[in-house]
């Protein structure tokens, strides 16, 4: 059977009734996405958002047609739904090389949980991911893959490190991806590539088989084109995870009912919301002018949904985002655990890696982490930057309870995606993104499509809750997608 239904921006809700009513199949829908990434990633307009594609896709696909074939029941909620994993993601029938070519061939032992889940539910994993070396940039470049391209403005970064999930099914290569977010590294792409992109309170979804940064403050999350695609992927991937000592956060946040549940009638209706008025670009700046209008026009949109939308500030913003910032003193401790947790790469060390130049030469935090301690308790700052990290939590939960405010927006970056010119104006830790407000006081995080500059550049809107809150925070994040209506494909 060729399929009927066309995929491009195919949401996976339609894809299921596609396939209750028999209008199509698994194998003909991976074989169209299988289409895409030939006609678009590796020709066409050259994407490069794809490092590998599963040669068990298809095999997968035709063991969930049969088995719908014989019980007429679909195997699960992701039934036949193609998702793409980023390269930091465990797969056991794909290459996990993390963006680095000093990992190129290693096949790992077993799935991460995130990516087993997946394939429980029905998923079909079709493809891994680019990303920058170890996931160590806001932008797309990698020792593996080199550069990525955004969908929507060819010249202009797709953003990092999820850069190829985000590029991907923003082109409709997938209908999902996963990412893993750090510091923004969902949500930044999410919003260069017009995306839905979630981050959890961290340990809501276990990292158990996934690389990280800074082990406390990473989070495995879906990137979609919609709030529901990506909460539904978020429902099959949450949950505790006896491997993941982080993973009791799941116990805490989980909704009386599931996430997709609890989005309910997507609506923002009376919620108090507070536009974070310092975490806005200099107007003197066009780039950040054109994303402060977009948001003002963003909280515009909330309260034509029934949310009350007030100015606040957050005290001392920026110096908390300088003082709580943990790359130095943890990214090689835990990049070196996940080499050595893995007998093919215990030999190897990330200090060693750079000191051969097995990276891409323009990923500064990498160079900087290489050379920060083997141990982050020996780095002086350690402690004390914890102790800013609680401060920095408790200073906007203040600011939240002073207001009466249920979540809080801002943009997720200062400025649009940049070119690949404009790129060469920022070290990864003086680039202007808010992604790492949420991430360093350890809040859920939604970045939603805000709308395009005047030059078409996607730009998008953060909305931040308290911990534990994910469940609402989508809610709320779906009533202002189904008020803004955002998201556009691109025209490749």
């Amino acid at each position: 059977m060729s399929t009927s239904v066309p995929v491009q921006e195919i949401s996976i809700q339609e894809l299921l009734q596609a396939y209750r009513e028999r209008r199509t199949t698994v194998r003909a829908v991976v074989e169209e996405y299988l289409g895409r990434i030939e006609k678009l990633d590796r020709s066409g307009p050259g994407l490069n958002s794809i490092v590998a594609t599963s040669e068990e896709a298809l095999t997968r696909a035709d063991e969930l047609d049969a088995r719908f074939g014989e019980s007429g029941e679909l195997a699960g909620p992701l039934h036949g739904v193609v998702v793409a994993v980023k390269d930091n993601i465990d797969t056991v029938d794909m290459d996990t090389t993390c963006g680095s070519e000093a990992l190129r061939g290693h096949r790992p032992e077993r799935d991460a949980v995130a990516v087993a889940r997946l394939r429980a539910a029905g998923a079909v994993i079709i493809a891994k991911t680019a990303l920058p070396d170890f996931a160590t940039s806001w932008f797309s470049y990698s020792s593996v893959s080199g550069e990525t391209l955004n969908p929507h403005c060819l010249d202009h970064d797709p953003g990092g490190s999820s850069s190829g999930s985000a590029a991907a099914v923003a082109a409709n290569l997938a209908t999902v991806a996963l990412g893993t977010d750090c510091g923004g590294s969902v949500r930044l792409p999410a919003s260069f590539c017009n995306l839905v992109g979630i981050r959890s309170t961290p340990g809501v979804v276990p990292r158990t088989g996934t690389g990280f940064l800074v082990e406390f403050q990473d989070t495995v999350g879906p990137l979609a084109r919609s709030v529901e695609d990506a909460v539904t992927v978020f429902d099959v991937i949450a949950g505790y995870d006896e491997g993941d000592d982080f993973s009791v956060a799941a116990t805490m946040a989980r909704p009386a009912v599931s996430y997709v549940a609890s989005l309910g009638d997507r609506s923002v209706a009376g919620v108090r919301i507070g536009l974070v008025t310092n975490a806005l670009g200099s107007e003197a700046d066009p780039r950040s002018a054109a994303v402060n209008a977009l948001t003002r026009r963003a909280a515009e949109d909330l309260r034509a949904a029934g949310a009350e939308v007030v100015d606040v500030e957050i005290p001392d913003l920026d110096e908390f985002l300088v003082d709580t910032s943990q790359y130095i003193a943890c990214s090689r401790h835990d990049i070196d655990l996940y080499l050595k947790q893995r007998p093919a790469l215990s030999s190897l060390r990330v200090a060693d890696i750079v000191a051969r130049g097995r990276y891409h030469r323009e990923l500064d935090l990498l160079e900087a982490v290489s050379s920060g301690p083997e141990a982050p308790e020996s780095d002086p700052d350690y402690t004390g930057r914890f102790v800013a990290r609680d401060r920095f939590t408790r200073v906007i939960l203040k600011v939240m309870d002073q207001h009466g405010l249920d979540a809080l927006t801002y943009p997720a970056t200062r400025i649009p995606a940049p070119s690949n010119e404009e790129r060469k104006e920022w070290t990864v830790l003086t680039f202007p993104t808010n992604t790492l407000i949420a991430s360093q006081a350890l809040l859920p995080s939604v970045a939603v499509p805000a709308g395009f500059t005047d030059a078409g550049v996607p730009v998008g809107i953060e909305l931040v809750g308290r911990p534990y809150s994910d469940a609402e925070l989508f809610g709320w994040a779906a009533g202002y997608e189904k008020q803004s209506r955002h998201r556009h494909a691109p025209t490749l």
